[in-house]
């Protein structure tokens, strides 16, 4: 009996002194510190390939060796490079039995210099018909490492847009074409000719580690996206206002990165990690991302053990205070431990109450979730309606500093049994997902 209470007593008394450091390590003065300069306009809306978004690694990087944090698996520093091929297009001329396609009804996606098809080439000939789900067959036919030429109805046509500036970027660029033509339903001659600048350029994401104590071998990730949108360009289909041009993304998603931040002082001053413990700041996510993808291709899946990638979190959720949302809550059981970590306090996780945007499968855990990890994205965004997003007003103005220092407590508290190897959340069942 007298084990039984003093067990109870240090519990107790281990969570009182977890809930006294939170406070003091975890303050919004700090939260609101880092916030401010990724969010500045000197960052330039932290764009891949441009001097802001170098800035900013270089910003996150300090961060991290103030802190103290290892680097990952011995570099020589914290940035984990990668290469990226991007291709623009410079010129597209396609005509379809006999008729001359106009720019503004077509597209072209190739990572070779000049290419030329015609009827007799090795090219499929697919189409998408009115009624179709355009996104998915779009991305279906986007993806394929076939050379297709995709025939789209005109009822889709609005969605070219914002396609005709859409940047074309891979780090493992195919060798196929895909061409998008609105209008015509059949194509029994044709040809196409294309030509395209092809340049290899490095980002880098930043990855810092906290050894594991008993559990080295075993990993936890913490991690949110440090690239955006940059400036707006009416070329890019970006609104381009003279008085602020600059998307600075402040909830999407320097609040991510702000919190991996914290979260690594936080586990850092505890000293009480079990599990190793991995922060990451990935580049490209705005691309398709290609940090993450990167990042992931680096671990054994088998020994990761949770991901909490942390996305939009600046802004309160649909419940309001002390709330947010666990994407793809039913695929493991990590957010009935968080959630269990959290009884007694105001805080409450819910699940993604927007599954037909499939965030799930939009963000930054997606590639780690496909491979079987229990890898999530907490958020707070209003998907429905959030009033700033992907939009030059994102500012830190827009954000509530004090309830997103709540959330990252919150976030803090409840992951700690992961980090200290009490607790393993189930695998996502990689046959179930879509």
């Amino acid at each position: 009996m007298k084990k039984i209470v003093l067990t109870g007593l240090v519990l107790c008394s281990g969570l009182l002194v977890q809930a006294q450091s939170i406070d003091k390590l975890i303050t919004v003065s700090k939260v609101t510190e880092i916030e401010k300069v990724l969010a500045a306009d000197d960052m330039q809306g932290r764009r891949a390939f441009t001097p802001g978004i170098d800035k900013a690694s270089a910003y996150i990087e300090s961060q991290f060796k103030k802190i103290g944090l290892q680097t990952f698996d011995g570099a020589k520093d914290y940035k984990q490079e990668f290469a990226m091929t991007e291709s623009k297009r410079k010129s597209l001329e396609v005509t379809i039995d006999g008729k001359v396609i106009d720019a503004g009804s077509m597209l072209s996606f190739s990572y070779q210099p000049q290419v030329s098809f015609t009827e007799n080439s090795p090219i499929a000939v697919v189409n998408i018909r009115a009624g179709d789900a355009f996104g998915p067959k779009f991305y279906e036919y986007y993806q394929s490492d076939k050379n297709l030429l995709v025939l789209v109805d005109n009822s889709f046509k609005k969605a070219i847009q914002n396609m005709l500036h859409m940047p074309m970027m891979a780090a493992t660029p195919g060798k196929n074409t895909v061409v998008f033509v609105f209008g015509p339903a059949e194509a029994t001659h044709f040809s196409i000719e294309a030509t395209h600048t092809i340049t290899t350029n490095k980002l880098n994401n930043v990855v810092g580690v906290l050894k594991g104590k008993s559990k080295p071998n075993e990993y936890v990730v913490f991690s949110g996206h440090y690239d955006h949108l940059g400036v707006g360009s009416p070329g890019e289909g970006m609104p381009h206002d003279a008085k602020d041009s600059i998307y600075n993304g402040a909830n999407d998603d320097a609040a991510g990165t702000t919190a991996v931040i914290l979260l690594a002082d936080y586990f850092k001053k505890m000293d009480t990690n079990e599990r190793s413990i991995i922060f990451t700041a990935f580049v490209a996510e705005e691309l398709g991302g290609y940090g993450a993808k990167y990042f992931s291709k680096q671990l054994d899946p088998a020994q990761v053990i949770a991901m909490f990638n942390l996305e939009m979190i600046g802004t309160e959720s649909k419940w309001g205070k002390n709330s947010a949302y666990i994407t793809g809550f039913d695929k493991s059981n990590m957010g009935e431990i968080l959630q269990k970590n959290l009884e007694g306090s105001a805080f409450k996780f819910y699940a993604d109450p927007y599954p037909e945007q499939q965030l799930f499968y939009r963000s930054d855990n997606a590639t780690l979730a496909k491979l079987g990890v229990p890898a999530h994205t907490i958020s707070t965004s209003k998907m429905d309606n959030e009033p700033n997003y992907h939009k030059a007003s994102d500012e830190i103005e827009t954000l509530d500093m004090n309830n997103m220092t709540e959330i990252i407590k919150a976030i803090a508290i409840s992951s700690s049994t992961i980090i200290s190897g009490k607790d393993t959340p189930t695998r996502v069942d990689t046959a179930k997902l879509k």
